[in-house]
């Protein structure tokens, strides 16, 4: 998502202690280190993105003692060791340099957000080992012909809100809107969402009245308000991340501007982190895009569930769903392959297959992206629900924000 999130590099964290977490499910006496499936992966525990790493980590954990209770990964039991990169981009590729080199773990799972999964691959891919990511949807992360890395969520960036795209372009003309503005946060993530909703309502005919790109230290948008109020723009489409979703709605109340439909890409899924943020008659009719919703009707969705909430306590946000779709998908290869040692063998059987995840099924494109399409969620009375497409629906009205239902 998000998620997959923001975009500049951290300060280098040189000095920093490296944080080593070991999640087992099995005890001294019941596996020996020699039955023991190592997996590794890096996650930033610490710094600007240290909430998706923690969630990221909680998700890969529930699946470590669901697949420990089920009688193992091929019959063995599974560790994952888990190293704090501190949100920083030299300390994400030593961190996999040692846990290939040093560690000598078995297999792979990717980091947390785009800007930290583009150094990762390239050392996985070096070491040609593959690499399975729950938070990469950069399309930068896929022109470099690798071979081994894959998504682990539905889309790449560029074709997130696609189906909400075509939604709006297929309403009835007298609810469709005529000018959209675009403030979009300067990220890598967040820039590729907004382009590829404006290049679908652009065709369709709806204007483009502003477009504005703001940097990622943008805390006030009053200023912002106002342009969009003055160009006359009768839907809102930002490309953000989660703060500054948050002061967007803030804003638009200040400047008691309500267009009929706002889409948010990312900050709409911190779930009760953006309710406290905005309220929930802010975030009623707010529209978004998501890989995951609790009340999904997907293969192992409520044991999963069930499961992280006796681990973790309350319902599991999108980056934990995430991180579990990815190691399923790294499972299901070994398990098919019927063998960790052969790098390739897994890599070709993922290219050439289908994995049902609590995210739905999933399958990829040469390049590794997925083929699939994003979940479009909402907001309605503090409740997040899926409203498109319709056979994933946990509801069937679909609000303007802050308003009736169309």
């Amino acid at each position: 998502m998000r998620r997959s999130t923001a975009l500049r590099a951290i300060a280098s964290t040189a000095g920093l202690l490296s944080v080593v977490l070991v999640t087992s499910a099995c005890t001294a006496d019941s596996s020996s280190e020699a039955d023991t499936i190592t997996i590794g992966a890096s996650l930033p525990l610490t710094g600007e993105f240290s909430q998706g790493g923690l969630d990221t980590q909680q998700g890969y954990e529930t699946w470590v003692a669901m697949t420990n209770e089920a009688g193992g990964l091929l019959g063995s039991d599974v560790e994952i060791i888990v190293k704090d990169d501190a949100t920083n981009q030299n300390t994400v590729v030593t961190n996999y340099n040692n846990l290939i080199s040093e560690e000598g773990v078995d297999l792979l799972l990717g980091s947390q957000s785009s800007l930290l999964n583009i150094p990762a691959s390239a050392v996985a891919e070096r070491n040609k080992m593959v690499f399975v990511c729950p938070s990469c949807g950069s399309p930068d992360m896929y022109n470099r012909g690798f071979e081994y890395i894959f998504f682990s969520q539905q889309a790449i960036a560029t074709s997130q809100a696609r189906v909400f795209a075509e939604w709006i372009v297929d309403l009835p003309e007298d609810q469709r809107p005529a000018t959209v503005a675009y403030p979009t946060l300067d990220d890598p993530f967040a820039g590729p969402v907004a382009e590829g909703a404006e290049k679908i309502l652009s065709a369709a005919g709806i204007k483009t009245v502003y477009k504005d790109i703001y940097p990622s230290t943008t805390k006030n948008f009053d200023a912002i308000v106002a342009a969009i109020k003055d160009s006359g723009a009768e839907m809102i489409f930002q490309g953000s991340q989660f703060e500054d979703g948050v002061n967007m709605i803030r804003s638009l109340n200040l400047a008691n501007l309500e267009p009929a439909i706002l889409y948010q890409s990312s900050a709409p899924t911190y779930g009760q982190q953006f309710l406290d943020g905005v309220g929930a008659e802010n975030a009623h009719g707010v529209f978004f895009s998501s890989s995951y919703n609790v009340l999904a009707k997907t293969p192992g969705n409520p044991e999963f569930v069930a499961k992280y909430e006796e681990l973790f306590g309350g319902e599991p946000p999108e980056d934990a769903a995430d991180g579990f779709a990815a190691a399923e998908v790294l499972a299901a290869a070994v398990e098919a392959v019927g063998s960790i040692d052969d790098q390739k063998a897994l890599a070709d059987w993922l290219h050439a297959n289908e994995v049902p995840t609590i995210l739905g099924s999933l399958s990829w494109n040469e390049d590794g992206s997925p083929t699939g399409d994003f979940l479009v969620g909402q907001w309605q009375e503090g409740v997040s629900h899926v409203v498109l497409p319709t056979e994933a629906a946990t509801t069937s009205t679909v609000y303007r924000w802050r308003g009736d239902a169309f």
